[in-house]
């Protein structure tokens, strides 16, 4: 955000328009910052009545849920303005106090996007996550404003959005990102890059420090990458790669991972069940897809291995479901030729194939690689 230019101070009078004097040197120049914040109080305080009016007209039944909504949308736009303007003064005016703790910032965005979540399914977002277990040192509040700007400022770009949350390969920072995509519909002429959302998102990062943004605008969305350079490894110096030994780490890595088989087959059942028993890792197993999707409400496994004789158009729509709600999902077909075994490669829906005679000797090398392509 560039910093308005001040008048000297030494003046004694200025110039108003048409060849007026202020003769105690009052400028305009000077107040900026107070007119931005006053602006800002009476846009807040102003929509928070007029919805409160809205919600009013719905109660005694004046106003269809239709039209309350259709109210509320541009209602909450402009209130989400008002707050950005408020907390762009706060920043830049350093009235910000900061208590830096360590954040799981995989946690935090999550966080964000289940208080969210209603609002993104009625504006038809299709969200997907990939959210990696990273700590940073910063304040939370200040944390859970910077993610939330990022979304305001990219949600009107496009319907489907991608949310990642990761460690950097170099340098080990914490990465943050996100990329909306509009499927060939572009956004509306008044959709801004450099808007408020983005100038607080540009606040926030010079007065937090540590944070490095960088975006990308192209005819098939927007994406923006932070990398906090306080993140928790970083500075012990420590990575995870290093709290184990290297005949142990796979192994260690694979504590608590959960996977489901789906099979109609009784036999490949329980041959998937034994071979994922040996490599130490937890299972259960259903026949079919609705089975499946009622698995998945009371778990998320980390992979699914999937027979061939069923993988057809409903377990496409089962893969998309799944891939709306995660950036990324490994999965393990079980094929009808014993002897096969290909290992996938790193395209989105590229998958392992192991083969039913096969299941007790290469499934265990094959779940472990599709698991490590997600670390």
């Amino acid at each position: 955000m560039q910093q308005t230019k001040k008048s000297n101070a030494n003046t004694s009078a200025s110039v108003k328009p048409g060849g007026g004097v202020e003769p105690d040197g009052w400028t305009l120049d000077e107040h900026w910052p107070e007119l931005l914040a006053g602006l800002a109080d009476q846009i807040t305080e102003g929509v928070s009545t007029l919805q409160s009016s809205i919600d009013q007209l719905l109660v005694k039944g004046r106003i269809t849920k239709a039209e309350h909504r259709a109210l509320s949308i541009p209602a909450e736009r402009i209130k989400v303005s008002g707050i950005s303007a408020q907390q762009i003064n706060r920043f830049y005016s350093g009235r910000i106090r900061q208590s830096h703790e360590k954040v799981d910032m995989a946690e935090l965005v999550e966080g964000v996007l289940q208080e969210r979540k209603k609002e993104l399914g009625v504006l038809g977002i299709a969200l997907r996550r990939k959210l990696k277990p990273v700590e940073v040192l910063i304040d939370p509040t200040v944390a859970h404003t910077f993610v939330n700007a990022v979304l305001d400022w990219g949600l009107p770009f496009g319907s489907r959005v991608d949310v990642r949350m990761d460690l950097n390969a170099w340098p080990q920072h914490a990465r943050f990102q996100v990329r909306v995509s509009n499927d060939g519909v572009p956004p509306s002429s008044s959709t801004a890059s450099d808007s408020l959302s983005w100038m607080l998102i540009r606040q926030i990062a010079m007065a937090a420090g540590g944070i490095e943004i960088e975006r990308e605008l192209n005819e098939e969305g927007v994406g923006f990458t932070a990398l906090f350079n306080r993140t928790v490894q970083a500075v012990d110096g420590i990575s995870a790669v290093d709290l184990s030994d290297e005949h142990s780490s796979m192994f260690k890595s694979l504590s608590g991972t959960y996977v489901l088989t789906v099979s109609p087959n009784l036999q490949i059942r329980a041959d998937v069940r034994d071979a994922l028993r040996e490599i130490g890792i937890m299972s259960d197993s259903v026949v079919d897809f609705g089975q499946a999707r009622e698995a998945l409400k009371g778990r998320m496994p980390n992979l699914i291995v999937i027979d061939t004789e069923i993988k057809d158009d409903e377990f496409e729509a089962f893969r998309r479901e799944l891939l709306r709600e995660v950036f990324e999902f490994p999965f393990v077909e079980i094929s009808p030729d014993d002897s096969s075994f290909d290992m996938s490669g790193f395209g989105e829906f590229s998958m392992a194939k192991v083969g039913r005679g096969n299941i007790r000797e290469a499934l265990g090398t094959a779940v472990m690689f599709e698991l490590a392509k997600m670390m």
